[in-house]
């Protein structure tokens, strides 16, 4: 009897230590965030390199001439034609404090340009900020929790 109630008790802790872990907090940013005029949804998420990623998930108006919208701004003319669905426009962003990311890049596909950016998270929304050079020098653009 106490040999069973031994391996009772043992698997019972690795079954909690087991569950505990795969129900660890997720990073407060990586949610579907609205962009600031509310006509893209963006994943962010935490990639194996322990950096967040942001990619577009959803568009008010998808479509443009019956077709899917692509990022016809790119410089690259070779990922002219890529949808804009899909596409990672945060990248390497690393926590910096309990509500700060810094050191990442934002893809701003209306005019193909790439900024430094950085983020704080605010509960329900994000500020972030994308700039040349020094921050100071740049725009901030707030995202809301998408619903």
């Amino acid at each position: 009897m106490h040999r069973l109630f031994s391996k009772f008790l043992i698997l019972s802790l690795v079954f909690l230590g087991v569950n505990m872990s795969a129900h660890a907090q997720a990073d407060p940013i990586e949610k579907v965030w609205y962009n600031q005029e509310k006509t893209a949804k963006i994943q962010v998420y935490k990639a194996k390199n322990g950096k967040f990623y942001g990619k577009m998930v959803w568009l008010k108006d998808p479509l443009e001439n019956g077709k899917p919208k692509v990022d016809k701004e790119n410089p690259d003319a070779k990922k002219r034609n890529n949808p804009l669905i899909g596409l990672v426009l945060l990248t390497g962003l690393e926590k910096d404090g309990d509500k700060g990311y810094d050191g990442g890049k934002i893809y701003d596909p209306k005019n193909g340009k790439t900024y430094s950016c950085k983020i704080t998270h605010n509960g329900n929304s994000l500020d972030l900020r994308g700039f040349v050079g020094i921050s100071l020098i740049g725009r901030t653009s707030v995202w809301t929790l998408a619903d």
